[in-house]
């Protein structure tokens, strides 16, 4: 703790974004940076409390008080060093993580300014890349035995990435045309452009990770994979949440991962070789030009949604969500600090322009000459259950109707349900687990490889 009270006289400061109307025109990321001297600054900001409740809130238990010291006293190799020893992958989480040791930060519980460690770290990493700290591992000593990754997303690459440097001869499999998973084709360009992703594959790839791209594999008894000596499954949720009321088939209503993997594969200019190798299932171009959109869900995917409809020149954007309103504030009374507080979260998307409501139920997708018109809606209450339990959802009012030419359902994912695997066969992340954060599968990825050493070590 090299400056012991610049907790105290300097502020949290943020990067920000990019002026509204300069980045709704453009895909490229919103998120600013702040100059070398401002981020040591922010670093010094670091209490090294004695307990340090940003390690315990960080699933991959990133040990924030460490480097942002480094960082401070402009020790940027060291810092990427102590980064890294738990952290694969901190280009992703830098830019998109929500942070929960920021949430725990024993500056947020005492003046609501915590340590932007979220912020540092994505500028160590870019530092580390920019002054040729990182390097390809290539005198990786090989023990022999051959595993197989299925699915390139977060927790697959985490755990490529462990394994390969524990000395097993990695091949990742995936579906697609190109690694990243939902990094790739469920995050928007605005908030991690695909090059950022590219760097690491090829840094993977120099480091002896195989990647086979453009086909479905299937761990049964006739499989392929059968010849590795073990499988990691992290095919993640590929099933989102659907909405099957009355209209549901009529043009205009979308799952919203279908608008957007397919905007960045306009941006990578995939999207043609795609619907060659699906036989046009592809084809109809999913655009919010000049259209009143309704988005239903109020999550990290919806915000998503507004951004891109905004970026392909949308009429209006609302944003419908059948649960209440989070609270509003720094502190949630349900979950205390340094707990993670369910408020309600205003995303950079949301400051470009959307109505945003609550307590809403979907009843039924209107149309005309099989079109999308409108969605009748009904707003709801929420009341104790006598019983106990999920409470009880009571109409309120009367039913409205929303004009809406598109509709993208952002609703969240179903949880994959899995048969009985052969014991050398391990199942990691948002496939394991339900949908839930990049980081968290990044740490599902690493302890899962953890797990896959320890059966093979034993064979």
């Amino acid at each position: 703790m090299g400056n012991q009270t610049a907790f105290i006289d300097i502020h949290r400061q943020e990067a920000g974004y990019r002026p509204v109307q300069d980045r709704i025109h453009d895909f490229s990321e919103v998120a600013q940076t702040l100059s070398s001297r401002e981020r040591r600054l922010q670093a010094s900001r670091c209490m090294d409390c004695g307990v340090p409740f940003c390690h315990w809130a960080c699933p991959l238990g990133n040990k924030a008080p460490e480097w942002n010291d480094a960082l401070y006293k402009g020790e940027w190799e060291t810092a990427f060093r102590l980064l890294s020893t738990t952290n694969p992958f901190p280009e992703f989480t830098g830019r998109i993580c929500p942070a929960l040791c920021e949430k725990a930060c024993v500056l947020n519980r005492f003046n609501h300014e915590p340590t932007t460690n979220r912020e540092n770290e994505c500028a160590i990493i870019e530092g580390a890349f920019r002054e040729g700290y990182i390097k390809p591992l290539t005198n990786i000593k090989r023990n022999g035995k051959r595993v197989a990754v299925v699915g390139s997303g977060p927790a697959g690459l985490a755990a490529a990435y462990a394994l390969n440097r524990k000395g097993y001869s990695v091949t990742v499999f995936e579906k697609n045309e190109q690694a990243g998973g939902l990094l790739r084709y469920g995050i928007p360009n605005f908030k991690l452009n695909k090059s950022v992703i590219d760097r690491r594959i090829r840094l993977m790839e120099q480091e002896g990770i195989e990647f086979i791209y453009n086909g479905n594999v299937n761990v049964n008894v006739n499989s392929t994979l059968n010849s590795y000596d073990a499988i990691v499954i992290a095919t993640g949720t590929p099933t989102a949440r659907d909405l099957n009321i009355k209209g549901r088939e009529l043009k205009g209503v979308h799952l919203a991962l279908e608008m957007l993997s397919q905007q960045n594969r306009v941006l990578a200019g995939t999207l043609p070789s795609l619907i060659e190798r699906t036989g046009g299932e592809s084809a109809e171009l999913i655009s919010a030009k000049g259209k009143d959109v309704l988005v239903i869900g109020g999550g990290d995917t919806g915000s998503d949604c507004i951004g891109t409809a905004h970026r392909q020149g949308c009429k209006s954007v609302t944003q419908i969500e059948i649960m209440p309103r989070p609270v509003e504030g720094p502190d949630d009374p349900q979950n205390p600090w340094p707990n993670w507080p369910r408020t309600l979260k205003t995303t950079s998307s949301h400051e470009e322009g959307c109505i945003r409501r609550w307590n809403i139920n979907t009843l039924e997708f209107l149309g005309e000459d099989g079109k999308l018109i409108g969605v009748k809606v009904q707003e709801i209450d929420w009341q104790p259950n006598p019983e106990g339990g999920r409470p009880i959802m009571v109409e309120k009012g009367e039913p409205e109707i929303i004009k809406a030419e598109m509709v993208l359902l952002a609703m969240g994912f179903l949880k994959p349900e899995h048969p009985q695997y052969a014991d050398n066969v391990f199942v990691c992340g948002d496939a394991a687990n339900g949908a839930s954060l990049v980081v968290r599968a990044m740490a599902s990825g690493l302890q899962t490889a953890d797990k896959v050493d320890l059966f093979l070590s034993k064979q």
